[in-house]
């Protein structure tokens, strides 16, 4: 949001919504041609709508899956293959603990060698690895030969980062020595919490400072630099997440626009009031289009953020891998100092 009260933008991660989002490195395998991109380079596919991902004989596939939602079907197979009729195909799936997926809850298997996992929970997090096995006939002696390919794809849980506005706005006010500036600010604290309360949203780490300012034009001036932050989880928060369980965070950062796009609203009323319907001149009063907004953004434990290691996934907070964990909010998976946590979404070692 910008200086001025302007509208609140999700980051891209918010645009996600249900849908995987796919990495692979080096799609040169079979089908993409002159296009291969090499081994560090990186590719993602947003896969709205199409929901499959192929995947590849020479590189892991990347996949991100939203938690509570299925994953796009992981096609056993190439692009290219795909196109390609196919003599006697079997397909082995193979899950991150090691077992045949074939017939296993919230496992489906197509016979096409298609695999679906479903309600998708960050301890199914993993390698999924399936082996194509198929058979090519020699047309004139009919000689038959066996292929075998394996493709391994790295699926992970993410959820949507939780986010949070620190609010920035000043005042003037005619001395930073006056005992009124402290008295405003615990009012102007209770007025936004009551503004924002219907939205179980409330105003945490508040604090403010007086500087005195000299101007060209008006001389010497004073000011209350005010900040805050617009916390969506004041009490009760859970009991609305209750309600929606499987897109909690979407709901809660939902509040949290509202309350500060509200929040903004108030201080440009609060302009009007002060100009043109008070009975006397104020000591303080609003500093016209200083309201400003920073996206802030926390993960839950046991996810984090790594620009890094999931590029493509970069504003997702997503699974803490073996070795590391997140015991709190913030966007960091630490890295275990004896590697105990053998499993995806630890929040301690």
């Amino acid at each position: 949001m910008a200086g001025g009260g302007g509208r609140t933008r999700c980051p891209p991660g918010a645009l996600l919504g249900m849908a995987a989002v796919v990495a692979a490195v080096g799609w040169g395998a079979r089908g993409w041609g002159a296009g291969e991109a090499g081994a560090e380079e990186q590719l993602s596919i947003d896969l709205i709508g199409k929901n499959e991902v192929y995947g590849d004989t020479k590189h892991e596939v990347n996949v991100y899956v939203k938690v509570f939602t299925n994953s796009p079907f992981l096609v056993c197979m190439d692009l290219a293959l795909s196109q390609e009729k196919i003599i006697d195909p079997k397909y082995l799936w193979i899950g991150p603990d090691g077992r045949d997926l074939e017939g296993q809850r919230y496992m489906n298997v197509t016979e096409t060698g298609k695999l679906m996992v479903m309600g998708f929970r960050e301890s199914m997090s993993g390698a999924y690895i399936c082996t194509l096995s198929h058979k090519i006939i020699e047309t004139t002696t009919q000689e038959e030969t066996e292929i075998v390919e394996a493709y391994k794809f790295m699926v992970y849980a993410y959820r949507e980062a939780d986010h949070a506005y620190q609010v920035f706005v000043r005042f003037t006010t005619m001395h930073c020595k006056l005992r009124t500036n402290g008295l405003f600010f615990e009012t102007l604290k209770k007025i936004l919490n009551s503004t924002i309360a219907h939205l179980t949203c409330h105003i945490t780490a508040s604090s403010y400072k007086c500087h005195s300012i000299r101007t060209p034009k008006h001389g010497l001036q004073h000011e209350l630099f005010v900040n805050f932050q617009v916390d969506p989880f004041a009490p009760g928060w859970e009991e609305v997440c209750h309600k929606f369980p499987y897109d909690c965070e979407d709901v809660t950062n939902t509040r949290a626009q509202q309350a500060t796009e509200r929040i903004g609203k108030f201080f440009h009323q609060l302009r009007y009031v002060l100009e043109h319907e008070a009975e006397a001149v104020p000591t303080i009063r609003y500093v016209e289009n200083s309201f400003s907004v920073i996206p802030i953004d926390s993960c839950r434990p046991g996810f984090g953020k790594s620009h890094h290691t999931h590029q493509n996934c970069a504003s997702c907070c997503v699974v803490c891998g073996p070795g590391t964990y997140s015991p709190n909010n913030e966007v960091t998976c630490w890295t275990c100092a004896r590697p105990r946590a053998r499993t995806y979404g630890a929040k301690s070692c």
